[in-house]
């Protein structure tokens, strides 16, 4: 006779999870609302990407950002100069968001009124990978300063995107950083990836970039 009981907490709280996200996608796609889970490390240039992106559509898309943290509200006070609509999430010590995360901030933020949601996510490789957050689509943001080993070492945050974003291209130069195996390392985890070259600083493959959102909201609205 067992003493006492095991529960796999982990597995129940990620199954819990998945079919909130799938009912969230599922209220975004009737909506015509396209969410994009924008994750990375910190000091990756998030933020910068963020306003670039902005500055690219603000003109022909209605776009609302959730700036998610563990505190501070500085991400939401930059983004709202730009116009655009804006909350900010503080996720009370928790590395990620989750689906009802999500779900509570785009009822604060109102989806009525836009088209595309960034969500900013917490920044690291690790938790945020792990939760659905119900999104339209996944997005990341690599680094140089970082290295071309990090697909090495977090796998699951480079296999559940669909985009990668290498930025601060506009740095190659000072930095040990092997664009060509970087990209190897990649596909071999996701051989259907997009990869984009940008520098969030000078603009550089920001056209590309804007193009891909361009293509994958006129996908969602079908």
């Amino acid at each position: 006779m067992e003493k006492y009981k095991v529960i796999e907490i982990k597995e129940s709280v990620f199954e819990n999870n998945d079919k909130q996200a799938d009912l969230l996608r599922a209220d975004l796609k009737k909506d015509n609302t396209f969410l994009l889970n924008l994750m990375s490390s910190p000091g990756s240039g998030k933020t910068t990407t963020v306003l670039r992106t902005i500055e690219a559509l603000k003109d022909e898309i209605k776009i609302g950002v959730m700036e998610a943290d563990i505190d501070s509200d500085v991400d939401a006070n930059t983004v709202s100069k730009t116009g655009a609509k804006v909350i900010q999430l503080h996720t009370g010590g928790m590395c990620h968001l989750d689906a009802d995360m999500t779900k509570q901030g785009l009822v604060e933020l109102g989806t009525e009124d836009v088209d595309f949601v960034i969500l900013e996510n917490v920044g690291n490789l690790v938790c945020p990978a792990e939760f659905d957050t119900g999104s339209s689509k996944n997005a990341m943001i690599l680094s140089i300063p970082e290295g071309h080993d990090k697909p090495l070492k977090y796998p699951l945050m480079f296999s559940i995107v669909d985009v990668v974003l290498i930025n601060k291209i506009d740095a190659m130069e000072y930095f040990d950083f092997d664009l060509g195996l970087v990209k190897e390392y990649i596909k071999k985890l996701n051989p259907n990836i997009k990869v984009i070259e940008i520098s969030a600083k000078t603009g550089e493959g920001m056209d590309e970039w804007a193009n891909w959102i361009r293509k994958e909201i006129n996908v969602w609205n079908q």
